[in-house]
């Protein structure tokens, strides 16, 4: 009777291990890939991606809100397990943390008013461009903007750069182009800006694309991430997923 009860002990408890909830660190202020409905729900393309993969690895999803430039210190800190927050995967970051494939890629590019005249990265000098602190864009724009004579204004949100150009107090910024087409060209305060320059996929700067990133050596989990990432790519989730909010493949070639 014991050994049966120790057995069904065991059982449950490799169970509810299996099941454990995975800790999602993301920062909320970057739409469309994370950001909150007006009731404070976290919603996005990385939540929705988030929560399917957690369905294939059979446990649930629990969102974790960090600023941007402290979601590796966090981490690191065990506050999440993982991050999928829109963050690239770089030679830089992957000396720190490891990463999954990919599960998507986009340009990053320059937003200014319409009526300024572009001819590269000294025609903007003397202007204050904000990015989002810790980011590639931010990383771009030190060593391609501010060499140039731009001031660069780094914020802790995205969405506080949309504030401050609205408000006048910035000319202009640089972002992923999925993202501030949705959190700020699409929208009235967007309407008299528009992109200058060619697209930005610079690996010095950008990296391989878009990836989970987690602490180092969790071979497994890796590994279960990227099956994961696979079967909704080829089940058809991820399509389904990407045409929610976007008219295109996020995926990149």
């Amino acid at each position: 009777m014991r050994a049966s009860l120790m057995a069904m002990a065991l059982a449950t408890l490799a169970g509810s291990t299996m099941a454990a909830d995975l800790r999602v660190g993301t920062n909320a202020a970057y739409e469309p890939f994370e950001y909150k409905t007006a009731s404070g729900e976290i919603v996005g393309f990385d939540i929705d991606i988030a929560n399917a993969l957690c369905e294939q690895l059979k446990r649930k999803c629990v969102f974790v809100e960090s600023e941007f430039d402290s979601v590796i210190p966090g981490l690191q800190a065990r506050k999440f397990d993982v991050i999928i927050s829109s963050i690239s995967i770089t030679p830089e970051r992957q000396r720190v943390v490891d990463f999954t494939k990919r599960y998507y890629k986009t340009p990053s590019a320059i937003v200014v008013k319409k009526t300024t005249k572009y001819d590269g990265p000294a025609s903007l000098k003397g202007m204050k461009i904000g990015v989002l602190k810790g980011s590639t864009q931010e990383k771009w724009a030190m060593g391609e903007l501010k060499t140039a004579g731009v001031n660069v204004v780094s914020y802790q949100s995205q969405n506080q750069v949309y504030l401050d150009l609205h408000a006048g107090r910035l000319d202009g910024t640089v972002a992923d182009k999925v993202e501030v087409q949705g959190g700020f060209l699409r929208k009235p305060e967007g309407k008299d800006y528009g992109y200058v320059g060619p697209d930005q996929y610079d690996v010095k700067y950008y990296g391989e694309g878009i990836g989970i990133a987690m602490r180092k050596g969790q071979k497994e989990l890796k590994q279960q991430l990227d099956e994961a990432i696979d079967t909704i790519r080829k089940n058809g989730t991820y399509g389904k997923i990407a045409k929610k909010y976007f008219d295109f493949d996020p995926y990149g070639q």
